[in-house]
């Protein structure tokens, strides 16, 4: 039996639009903030690096709260679409203070305020955000190829964004002035570009009426459903849930090759020679993923399910990263590049279809208990994000440290040259194939339609 639909193209592209405007903001974070804090405050990387990780952890805690916070919020606007929305101003104010640190300060109380405002930024304003965001994924829809779409669509919005900031943000800082003022006034554009797209995004869509979820379920699991849970009894409930445990060990190691985004400049400035090639990267790296996105829906319907296309996809991108590190360790940019695209091409997919497998294990703990979390279990997308992210940030600016490197030089020593190729060229590698075990166990599909076959619901 086809299952209903319920979103039109528009509300599809709107909803995606949003991982633009999120991306606006964490793209210039993630990937500049730490060359902004060593090449022109003049701060320690690896202080900066540590501070960062204390800041993802301290805030990892409010990831569970907001998430139950959502789940108990009621407006006209819904559960999610009020936090999307309020909450990203926080998200534009926060970004602009970061890159705009007073250059008279000491040092001291320079990464005082750093540590802060990027607290208030992740820990507040990008949790309550970006949590609401993706519970909207199982909040406007029940259909499972409409969430595997969403999914596709936002990820295309993210990347071709990443791909923009990467490509453009050095000539814009020299273009608005340069140095700290430069880089000001780029987070200043960013953030009204993001306000104004994420206010789009949260009108484009409506959250279905709460008696939706209810479709097809045992009437006596609807009564269950309108039984309050208190917050530790919703987080009992999280923690039984092995998807969701998976789900965001996943996300954190996904979201660690982002964080160590941010030394890629590095990579291209002292290994490669010209700085100009971060954009041609990204681009390589990123289009791809984009083209990828785009057939993703194509091959779970051929695949008859996520599974098989994310586990597949990431073993055959391990092997070629083979071919990748030797292209890398001889400088033939042409053969790195080709590598890196078609790997690329092959992990695209769990991008596309992760925040399907989130609603999915939500789902799962639904059809088991007749209680609804979603905006906890989507919880595992910023908690996993901001560790992931943070430990990355972190070993980038330790690393860096520990491989000798000197601000502004020319030239760096051999120490930091064969820093960076660890980074850049091992450590992704190291982090895909341990993904794959992961992969290897997420069943969620499978468990979801046995409990439906054993109880003879169809959906």
């Amino acid at each position: 039996m086809e299952e209903r639909r319920y979103l039109k193209w528009y509300n599809k592209i709107g909803y995606g639009s949003g991982d633009m405007a999120a991306n606006l903001i964490y793209a210039l974070l993630t990937n500049f903030v730490l060359i902004y804090m060593t090449d022109t405050v003049g701060l320690s990387a690896g202080i900066v690096g540590l501070l960062i990780m204390f800041a993802r952890f301290a805030d990892g805690v409010s990831d569970v709260i907001f998430g139950n916070i959502i789940d108990r919020t009621k407006t006209k606007m819904g559960k999610a679409r009020p936090w999307m929305m309020y909450a990203f101003l926080g998200n534009a104010v926060c970004l602009v203070a970061i890159f705009a640190i007073p250059e008279s300060w000491g040092t001291t109380a320079q990464y005082a305020y750093f540590f802060i405002v990027y607290l208030l930024l992740n820990a507040v304003f990008y949790t309550a955000s970006n949590i609401a965001y993706s519970t909207l994924t199982s909040l406007i829809t029940r259909n499972g190829s409409e969430r595997v779409q969403m999914g596709s669509i936002r990820m295309i919005f993210a990347f071709v964004t990443s791909l923009i900031i990467n490509t453009f943000t050095v000539q814009a800082v020299t273009t608005f002035g340069g140095g700290a003022a430069g880089w000001r006034n780029v987070a200043i554009l960013y953030a009204v570009i993001a306000v104004i797209i994420n206010t789009i995004s949260v009108f484009s869509v409506k959250e279905l009426p709460e008696e939706e979820s209810a479709e097809g379920t045992p009437e006596e699991e609807v009564a269950e459903k309108e039984e309050k849970l208190t917050f530790f009894e919703s987080v009992k409930l999280l923690l039984s849930n092995k998807y969701y445990v998976l789900l965001t060990v996943m996300y954190v190691l996904y979201s660690l090759l982002s964080g160590l985004g941010g030394s890629n400049i590095y990579y291209m400035t002292y290994v490669l020679g010209d700085a100009s090639l971060l954009g041609i990267f990204s681009s390589a790296s990123m289009f791809p993923i984009i083209l990828g996105l785009a057939v993703t829906p194509f091959f779970v319907k051929v695949f008859k399910g996520i599974y098989k296309v994310n586990l597949f996809g990431f073993i055959l991108a391990v092997v070629l990263r083979a071919g990748f590190i030797v292209a890398a360790y001889n400088a033939n940019i042409p053969l790195m590049l080709l590598f890196l695209a078609v790997g690329s091409v092959l992990t695209s997919t769990y991008s596309g279809t992760n925040y399907a497998l989130i609603a999915a294990a939500s789902d799962y703990t639904y059809r088991r208990t007749g209680k609804r979390i979603d905006g906890m279990m989507f919880s595992c997308t910023s908690l996993g994000q901001k560790v992931g992210v943070g430990i990355g940030t972190a070993m980038s600016g330790w690393l860096l440290e520990a491989g000798g490197y000197v601000a502004n030089a020319a030239t760096q020593p051999q120490s930091c040259i064969s820093m960076l190729n660890f980074m850049y060229v091992w450590l992704p590698t190291i982090i895909t194939a341990i993904m794959i075990v992961f992969h290897y166990f997420m069943k969620v599909e499978k468990a979801n339609a046995d409990w439906d076959k054993e109880h003879g619901i169809s959906r």
